[in-house]
């Protein structure tokens, strides 16, 4: 069989995060207190059984769920706040940066920096995110206004796998000779549509950004990732992870203020959907590359829970995988959405030798997954 390749690579790339490190016990801190509160609040009508008590959480218990220790956050003074629990993010005037877009330029710099490239280079910029501050202008736009970058940019929206989607985008156009040199930037604010208020729940989001350059192959530096096959796929799912957030929330005043317009999801139905569905998208993925598990030297999978991940790896590889081949960033991270597959092969990248294959794979909702076979240049 004949060598399959895009013709594209990853040739920088970089995280960015904000400074203000949220910890497990800080959370639950704060979060016990709001059930203190709320449960001394309506007391009569929990006694009377018209209300069910609302249940407090442990830092054991969010550990064990999730495998989260910390998390960094835009802000925490508002997470920290019983009355709020929400992060305190002011509003910004139009003719500044807008904050999703700073994040974006963050993590830009730092991929540009490694791909020796600048600004000026760029003649595409696709930015993923879960979730948009706005939805128009795009927000790619002002990225790409503010970098001095050339060429066209777009928003693109897939869930948690907004950013392989954005990458595989940014591969196709360079493929099909609409763009020379694309930046994907996947700027991840996710603090701000999660419900802190939320026992199973509360404890699951951090903030971070990240960004990949992309060349053609033949103009790559040695060290380089070549995109040898890209795949995606989408199916349907009403109930399992949802944000009904949008901008026709205010025409019914009557559920505007509802929890669905947050992060919400049936946790133990994705659990038992998403491993089959992505196991087998993985494994279909590398058999149409005449490839076996074992052949792949480190499966960069998406960072929403450690024992997904865990899992899905095990029904893929046959066995437990070391860190080593399926690494972990969640228990600094936290939970960032799209972001989090492209930030473990940022961190997890530079140890591996020339031909060494790789997999970055994203499983989120929608569901939508997506993957990229890679090999070291």
């Amino acid at each position: 069989m004949a060598r399959t390749t895009t013709g594209t690579a990853i040739t920088g790339h970089g995280v960015w995060h904000p400074e203000t490190i949220l910890s497990n016990d800080e959370l639950v801190a704060a979060f016990n207190e709001f059930v203190r509160r709320d449960n001394a609040k309506h007391a009569d009508e929990i006694a009377a059984g018209k209300r069910q008590a609302l249940k407090e959480s442990s830092s054991e218990f969010v550990f064990k769920a999730s495998g989260i220790k910390n998390r960094y956050v835009q802000d925490k003074t508002g997470l920290l706040d019983p009355d709020r629990m929400c992060p305190n993010i002011p509003d910004r005037p139009e003719e500044a940066l807008s904050v999703q877009a700073e994040y974006a330029v963050n993590a830009a710099k730092r991929a540009l920096a490694m791909a020796g490239k600048t600004g000026e280079d760029i003649d595409l910029v696709v930015l993923g995110a879960s979730n948009l501050q706005r939805l128009y202008p795009a927000i790619a736009i002002e990225v790409q206004e503010a970098i001095g970058a050339r060429g066209w940019a777009l928003d693109m929206s897939l869930g948690c796998s907004a950013a392989t989607g954005a990458t595989i985008v940014a591969s196709q156009a360079l493929q099909a000779g609409t763009a020379t040199t694309a930046l994907v930037v996947v700027p991840e604010l996710t603090t701000g549509h999660m419900n802190w208020r939320e026992r199973d729940s509360h404890f699951i989001f951090g903030d971070a950004s990240v960004s990949l350059v992309l060349e053609k192959a033949d103009k790559a530096k040695p060290g380089s990732w070549e995109i040898l096959s890209t795949k995606m796929l989408s199916k349907w799912s009403a109930n399992a992870i949802r944000n009904n957030l949008g901008y026709l929330t205010r025409c019914d005043p009557s559920t505007a203020d509802s929890t669905d317009k947050l992060f919400h999801q049936q946790g133990r139905k994705v659990f038992k959907e998403v491993i089959p569905l992505a196991s087998k998208f993985i494994t279909e993925h590398l058999a149409e590359n005449d490839l076996t598990p074992a052949q792949v030297s480190r499966y960069w999978l998406h960072q929403a829970n450690q024992k997904l991940n865990e899992v899905v790896a095990e029904w893929v590889l046959g066995r437990t995988a070391t860190r080593t081949e399926a690494p972990i960033i969640l228990d600094e991270f936290g939970n960032t959405a799209s972001a989090g597959s492209l930030i473990a092969f940022s961190r997890h990248s530079e140890d591996l030798a020339k031909g060494n294959y790789g997999l970055m794979c994203s499983f989120g909702a929608g569901y939508s997954l997506g993957s990229l076979l890679l090999q070291r240049m």
